[in-house]
């Protein structure tokens, strides 16, 4: 069960990512979407006629029938065309959709798109953005939602406070050492340092530094969670005939996985098991390869205990000693485990949805061998991570070079 392995994916763009409050105008949604998609298809080496599949996310210029706005607006005649909603999963998940429409055949070249640059207003007179219906976070407070009837009127809402409860919980079963924590961003400060584009390559940081700022959702301190920023990033997925004769070396999908078992953390069963252990086994189990033979591993680090328990339960370290594993191991890419080897959202920034792609960017970055300053030494394979809301939505992939 589950792929051959016959889907490549053979080009990528990611922008660098910009603060919020220093961004620059932006086009519309859809004019991001065709603009990626043409920088993509540019470093793949293809043309726009090649293309027959497309998977998005939300459009802000559509609220329904979105993938045939996106055909349409591109004069793609999709064969297939899909819309993933799984927040920071959602980039991971559209990777191995696209990848199984090709291996089956549906058609030859997809772009996956993850546009996130703001909207310049335009009028007062707008229609009701999709930020007020997520406004709470991965909670929603539309009449008739759970969240809005038994979970926000009693103060769980929005992502800061439910993640440090699960940082809470952890150090009350296992132990907390904090230092261990700051050294996941530090670390990955120094990916960030070596990376063009990253929002903080030309910051280094501390342990101490990171203890110092403030602490937001105790015991996570403002530097252990992402700063959100506006950016944007999209991959081509090629059948194995384009792959050959694309610009970059093909970087096969092996394997995934995905787990979905609840919206918030309230319906957890525990909240130390985490739903990637399910969508890490189903990928490693597709592939027959190991943990250990993976080159560097591209996990989803919104905040630091998404890195800790994402190490642990997918099988990278034993449960419960994830903080020894960190303080023990090089993070860095010329270290012994590699880890988000451009920064990471941390480093590099979260840019909305495009934060999840980020981690498919910088595994395919290395496998191509492009990653400059920041290159592993003989990267060959790499496991990547998806996590949307509050550990609820997880998906994986296992890519591979020739």
């Amino acid at each position: 069960m589950g792929l051959r392995g016959e889907a490549a994916i053979v080009g990528y763009v990611e922008l660098p990512p910009e603060r919020m409050s220093k961004a620059s105008p932006a086009p519309f949604t859809l004019e991001q979407w065709a603009e990626l998609s043409a920088d993509a298809l540019g470093d793949a080496g293809l043309t726009g006629d090649v293309v027959d599949g497309i998977v998005t996310s939300h459009l802000a210029e559509s609220e329904i029938f979105v993938p045939s706005t996106i055909a349409e607006y591109l004069g793609v005649g999709a064969n297939f065309a899909e819309l993933v909603d799984l927040g920071g999963a959602s980039a991971a998940g559209m990777v191995w959709r696209a990848a199984a429409a090709v291996e089956l055949g549906l058609c030859d070249v997809v772009l996956c798109v993850l546009p996130a640059r703001y909207i310049t207003p335009t009028s007062d007179r707008k229609p009701k953005a999709l930020s007020d219906a997520v406004f709470f976070g991965s909670s929603s407070n539309q009449f008739g939602s759970p969240q809005a009837e038994f979970e926000i009127p009693y103060g769980n809402l929005g992502q800061n406070g439910p993640y440090g409860q699960v940082a809470q919980r952890y150090g009350a079963v296992y132990g907390y050492d904090e230092r261990a924590m700051a050294k996941i961003v530090v670390d990955q400060r120094v990916n960030a340092n070596h990376t063009d584009g990253a929002i903080w390559r030309d910051k280094p940081l501390t342990v101490d530094d990171v203890l110092a700022s403030p602490v937001i959702a105790d015991p996570l301190h403002m530097l252990e969670i992402v700063m959100p920023c506006v950016g944007g990033a999209a991959v081509v997925v090629a059948n194995t005939d384009i792959a050959r004769r694309a610009r970059n070396r093909p970087v096969w999908i092996k394997g995934f996985g995905e787990h979905v078992p609840f919206k918030t953390p309230t319906y957890a069963a525990d909240l130390l098991q985490t739903p990637i252990a399910k969508a890490a086994d189903t990928a490693f189990s597709m592939t027959g390869l190991r943990r250990e033979d993976m080159d560097m591993v591209s996990i989803y680090d919104c905040y630091t205990i998404t890195v800790l328990l994402s190490l642990e339960d997918a099988g990278f370290c034993e449960k419960g000693k994830g903080m020894g594993f960190v303080a023990e191991h090089d993070l860095t890419f010329r270290g012994d485990f590699p880890l988000n080897t451009a920064g990471g959202q941390l480093g590099f920034g979260q840019a909305g949805l495009a934060g999840g792609m980020h981690h498919v960017c910088d595994a395919t970055r290395q496998i191509m061998g492009r990653a400059g300053a920041a290159q592993v030494a003989d990267c060959h394979r790499a496991f990547v991570s998806g996590n949307g809301g509050i550990l609820s939505e997880q998906t994986t992939l296992i890519l591979e070079g020739d």
